[in-house]
């Protein structure tokens, strides 16, 4: 028998992704099509201590599927750790008679997510909302498509200014854990290395790369680093390069939180559509303490118990072998 949802509320948590704006939409359209009275969270975890909930109707949420980064904005809440802080929070939703909640983040909103359903058993479903791609049981996390083009954007103009003056680049992207931003975006600008968390690439690998690039006359060479590389950050590398490799100038660039911003691409706009979509019905059927998630071409559901502890290789063995294949 399905539950009697009346009141669902929405949050975004942690870092803000590309493409959370057009969830947020098809989460509240979804649950008022629903006859659900829908509630926005401002501030994330923070906002469910500091009461700061506001109702939202249809028109809440319009034009707003273009925009970048989240209108419901987005805050990291130390006391949402605390026993006492969910406490407040879990009263505060009370107060509200708020039945289900949809959380759209990354690890540590899925962390808070379910410490807080399991203690409240409140009806929690979750969204990955990450650039960096790094939660089991999605192919993809929603920003990640729109970061990974940011990247490529940025990657192709300083490709430009590179080969005007045989300069060597080392690019710093995003992925503490994970390198899928850091893999697709070298693939896809002709980057001369990758320099992965996941794949150790020894100094004495990088330089032999790039001198055979130098000897088969390149004119310039794009190095992309992972923030999370073993061998440190893009400028400790590039200063280790340098020392006994001089053959072009050598520049580095750190795109940062240019990575989280921007217009979501079509298929993020798509995507946080469909796992909006996916989260709410999945509360009005009754079930809890899952992430909806894509696989394939089909939304499915996974625990967010299996989402947090379980990690799988994402990086594609063909894309790895070919990060050597084509840079020659």
């Amino acid at each position: 028998m399905k539950p009697n949802i009346k009141n669902i509320a929405v949050l975004t948590s942690g870092g803000d992704a590309p493409g959370m704006n057009a969830c947020i939409r098809a989460v509240v359209r979804t649950g008022i099509y629903n006859g659900v009275n829908m509630f926005g969270v401002l501030q994330g975890y923070q906002g469910l201590i500091n009461n700061n909930i506001i109702p939202m109707d249809a028109r809440s949420v319009s034009n707003t599927i273009h925009m970048g980064g989240t209108i419901l904005k987005t805050a990291r809440c130390l006391e949402f750790k605390t026993e006492e802080g969910m406490e407040i929070a879990f009263k505060n939703l009370q107060s509200r008679d708020i039945d289900g909640l949809v959380v759209i983040g990354g690890d540590g909103t899925f962390t808070g997510a379910q410490r807080f359903g399991e203690k409240f058993g409140v009806r929690v479903m979750g969204v990955p909302g990450t650039i960096d791609n790094d939660l089991y049981g999605s192919d993809f996390t929603l920003g990640y498509d729109t970061a990974i083009n940011t990247v490529i954007e940025a990657i192709d103009k300083i490709r430009d200014t590179a080969d005007s003056h045989d300069r060597l680049f080392f690019i710093e992207v995003m992925g503490r854990d994970s390198g899928c931003i850091a893999l697709r975006s070298g693939i896809a600008s002709g980057a001369e290395a990758i320099l992965l968390p996941e794949k150790e690439t020894s100094l004495d690998e990088l330089i032999a790369q790039l001198e055979t690039g130098a000897s088969t006359k390149k004119s310039s060479s794009i190095v992309i680093v992972s923030e999370g590389n073993k061998f440190g950050g893009a400028y400790d590398i590039a200063k280790k390069v340098k020392e006994r490799f001089n053959h072009y100038d050598t520049k580095v660039t750190i795109l940062g939180h240019l990575q989280r911003g921007g217009s979501p691409s079509s298929f993020d706009r798509i995507l946080g559509s469909r796992l909006g979509f996916a989260a709410v019905n999945e509360i009005l059927r009754g079930n809890t303490m899952q992430m909806v998630g894509l696989r394939g071409n089909e939304i499915v559901t996974t625990s967010i118990e299996e989402a947090l502890t379980r990690h799988f290789f994402k990086l594609e063995n063909d894309l790895l072998e070919m990060t050597k294949v084509l840079s020659i």
